[in-house]
């Protein structure tokens, strides 16, 4: 399916994930210490799991919120609590996709500001506020919030997945390894080996992805934490073409937590690629009933279409334009509803707007230049493409793009090849779009041995699109 599954980072197993590697990692300890031992509560046991830098179960981190909310009624001067208690309303509505619990968080965290401004101390609301940021999308004001709060502490390290996330969706790999690199100089344990995985296989480095990401999963102390693990395992076996064994990493993830909706959806993307297509869709109900992210609500109408459901496809297309999204991916994933279900046109409009707007991540990259190609301006589109595929990550969907606007554009060894390549990094990547790459392929037929390629330029010679970064990779070149 063609919801891309870039660092996201931006979804790292899903945006809940991402969130619960950074919005909870810095919550004060609320705890009374001189408190004679009892065995911890829910609230107690999603804080001490932010403390560990670790998700939170779910019914914890409601219980935390409902005992900030009743502790702050009668302490509304607790700056440290309205920062918990912030940081806590953007972890459930993005794990929940309920948009409105970032007006609530924004609010409790400019409090815990007015209460105790940064000037003196306040990193946790500014924390919290960058984390909101990359919730809503808001990639620039994540970064200034992120650098804000590593200047004020520069040891704070939970400071750096939030400036790792910001910089991938602005288009800076550079930026976001550095920060890596001094993660892990910071700070260990599952959630940085998680996060470590993630940069890995940004950079296309499957097996190190895999064996730091096993790595976290053995590291992992709880369930939540242990579903977050295996569906990174899950995915990272998805996006090398292994359904089966993604299947079964998704089904370890939900033997920890059964309703968790990463790995519902990613189980869905497995069963649908193994033919088992009604399994598919009960899955994509209960993940959409349980986290219902943009991307996966395009997913699922591209299965009903897929399977000639035009009734329901039309449903889920419609379902994501009228909906209000809790998702840094949102721009992304209704460019491509436009690209390809819609009006390319406005696709266009809405992908250059976040371009211009500094949201240039391999993400984005790809959808405007696959917009642009549905638009029917091929050559403004190729250098977008290459960009997305020149970073490092190995994407099916990314790489059929590429060779569907060489193929408009006639290059046909380098489209005939980047086709072929698609479907060896993923035979199904896509029950809609995997049928179209192999009947694009076929077209082209096999390679004229005797004849000179009039396609045979280099990639990064292609007349570049205007607020396109140029192409620095020597290595496209004809057949």
């Amino acid at each position: 399916m063609k919801s891309q599954n870039v660092s996201r980072a931006v979804l790292a197993a899903g945006a809940g994930a991402v969130l619960a590697a950074t919005a909870l990692l810095y919550l004060p300890e609320f705890l009374d210490r001189g408190a004679p031992p009892r065995p911890p509560g829910p609230a107690e046991r999603a804080a001490s799991a932010a403390h560990a830098g670790a998700p939170a179960a779910l019914p914890d981190l409601v219980a935390l919120i409902g005992d900030r909310e009743k502790w702050l009624r009668g302490h509304p001067d607790d700056a440290a609590s309205w920062a918990v208690l912030g940081a806590a309303y953007t972890e459930r509505g993005t794990r929940l996709g309920d948009v409105r619990d970032l007006p609530r968080a924004e609010r409790a965290l400019n409090r815990s500001l007015a209460e105790l401004p940064a000037a003196r101390g306040n990193v946790d609301a500014q924390l919290g506020l960058g984390v909101l940021a990359g919730a809503r999308g808001d990639w620039k004001g994540a970064k200034e919030w992120g650098e804000r709060v590593r200047k004020a502490a520069p040891r704070r390290w939970n400071a750096y997945p939030l400036l790792i996330d910001a910089y991938n969706g602005l288009g800076d790999p550079a930026a976001a390894r550095k920060a890596m690199e001094r993660l892990e100089e910071l700070h260990g344990g599952a959630v940085v080996r998680g996060r470590a995985a993630g940069a890995y296989r940004d950079r296309g480095w499957r097996e190190d992805a895999d064996a730091t990401a096993l790595d976290a999963a053995a590291l992992a102390a709880t369930d939540t934490e242990k579903a977050v693990a295996h569906t990174r395992l899950g995915q990272f076996s998805w996006e090398r073409g292994e359904p089966a064994e993604a299947l079964e990493r998704y089904g370890t993830a939900l033997r920890f937590v059964k309703d968790h909706g990463p790995a519902l959806a990613g189980r869905a993307r497995a069963l649908a690629a193994l033919g088992r297509t009604d399994e598919a869709q009960r899955d994509w109900r209960a993940a959409l009933a349980r986290q219902p992210l943009p991307e996966y609500v395009l997913e699922s109408g591209e299965l009903a279409e897929s399977l000639g459901l035009d009734g329901d496809a039309r449903a889920a297309y419609a379902r994501l334009r009228g909906g209000s999204w809790v998702s840094g991916s949102a721009e992304v994933v209704l460019g491509l509803l436009d690209a390809d279900h819609g009006d390319p046109r406005a696709a266009v409009t809405r992908l250059r707007a976040a371009w211009a707007k500094g949201h240039r991540s391999v993400a984005v990259a790809d959808a405007l230049g696959w917009a642009l190609l549905r638009a029917g301006r091929a050559e403004e589109a190729l250098p977008f493409a290459v960009r997305a595929t020149d970073e490092g990550v190995r994407s099916a969907p990314f790489t059929y793009h590429l060779g569907e606007i060489e193929r408009a554009l006639g290059r046909t060894g380098p489209a005939r090849r980047h086709l072929a390549e698609a479907l060896r990094i993923h035979p199904s990547f896509s029950p809609l779009h995997a049928p179209r790459a192999r009947a694009a392929l076929d077209g082209l037929g096999e390679p004229d041995p005797d004849a000179v390629p009039k396609d045979a330029l280099p990639v990064k010679d292609a007349p570049p699109a205007k607020d396109a970064q140029p192409v620095k990779s020597p290595g496209r070149t004809g057949n």
